[in-house]
């Protein structure tokens, strides 16, 4: 969570600390400390991609909880692009079996460890219903999210929408500038999944800077070998870079790329649309719920395509409606109250 950063760790700590401004006690729990259980009403669970973490706590205590799936989908990466020799394993594989393979590849390999053994012989998606039978109450990230579920794992059980967001004192509606329409930033952990090598390809020798903002993924270095190699000179790498200090970078963009093989929104996306960017995204995922028609959609296996949409969004002007809407709907603040309510509503059963 804090030693390989992402979405889903923006999505926890700042639900806690919004949590926490609406009078609600909240701790951030890693899965592999020693917890007082008696401590807590209810339990809040996050990313159903780690079930293992989550068999050990549940089998420990029958205090209820709810479970955030932050259900990322790598099956179409893993099975037509993911590379090298875990490539070609993966691909033997349902995406329930490339999850449990990966699972049991980082705790042979000393990378992860296994909380429950009882991962290992009921697999991956045996697990993920177990906890979906249990759960008192499911906080997708949004309706396609939750639709998903029901599909891979025939779930129905009650569930509160609770979108992503954004913090909006950050990234304030006042802090945008004149932008330079020749920048192109794309924020976000360098890995197969979030697609650079086929942006990079995009960009590469065009009258775009493109700035890639985001360290490697502990498995992707050969990946980041890969970016780094092909990328011409209008391509500047930087390491992870705070969330503090990417206001800097999205008030001069004016574009923000990120054709991801699969995002459940793309926080970075909604970050760099609340100060003014354009997004330049694929759909696959849940992106469309959040952008709608405000975004600029394109194939991520088509370099060319790529290259339109960044082409269409630099030439576009900025959407007003949606940095409304998104500092409207979509903050940590308004998303740590419908989560309190979800609490509540629990604890009152």
């Amino acid at each position: 969570m804090h030693t390989v950063p992402g979405g889903d760790t923006v999505q926890v700590m700042q639900t806690a600390r919004c949590l926490q401004e609406l009078g609600v006690e909240a701790d951030v729990l890693l899965t592999n400390r020693t917890i007082d259980y008696d401590h807590y009403d209810v339990f809040h669970y996050f990313n159903l991609t780690r079930p293992a973490d989550m068999l050990f706590h549940i089998a420990q205590t029958k205090k209820p909880f709810v479970v955030s799936p932050v259900l990322v989908d790598y099956s179409e990466y893993d099975q037509h692009h993911r590379g090298g020799i875990s490539g070609a394993l993966l691909r033997r594989f349902s995406p329930s079996g490339q999850e449990y393979v990966k699972a049991m590849a980082r705790w042979v390999t000393g990378k992860d460890k296994l909380k429950s053994k009882e991962y290992v012989w009921n697999g991956h998606r045996k697990s993920v219903r177990k906890i979906l039978e249990r759960t008192a109450m499911v906080l997708p990230n949004s309706a396609a999210e939750y639709k998903r579920l029901q599909e891979e794992y025939g779930t129905d059980k009650e569930y509160m929408i609770v979108p992503n967001g954004i913090d909006e004192a950050l990234f304030s509606i006042g802090h945008t500038q004149e932008k330079d329409e020749t920048i192109v930033l794309c924020a976000a952990r360098v890995e197969g999944i979030k697609n650079q090598l086929n942006l990079i390809k995009a960009i590469n020798h065009s009258r775009f800077t493109l700035l890639v903002t985001g360290s490697p993924a502990p498995n992707q270095r050969a990946y980041y070998a890969a970016c780094r190699k092909i990328a011409a000179k209008n391509i500047v790498f930087h390491d992870h870079v705070p969330q503090e200090q990417l206001v800097t970078y999205y008030k001069k963009a004016k574009v923000h790329a990120l054709p991801s093989w699969f995002e459940t929104c793309g926080l970075s996306s909604l970050e760099a649309a609340a100060m003014g960017c354009n997004v330049a995204i694929s759909d696959k995922g849940y992106t469309r719920e959040y952008f709608g028609n405000d975004a600029f959609y394109c194939d991520p296996g088509d370099p060319e395509s790529i290259f339109n949409s960044i082409e269409q969004a630099a030439q576009s002007s900025t959407s007003p409606s949606l940095r409304e809407k998104i500092h409207n709907q979509y903050t940590w603040r308004h998303a740590a109250a419908m989560t309190r309510s979800a609490y509540q509503k629990i604890i009152s059963a």
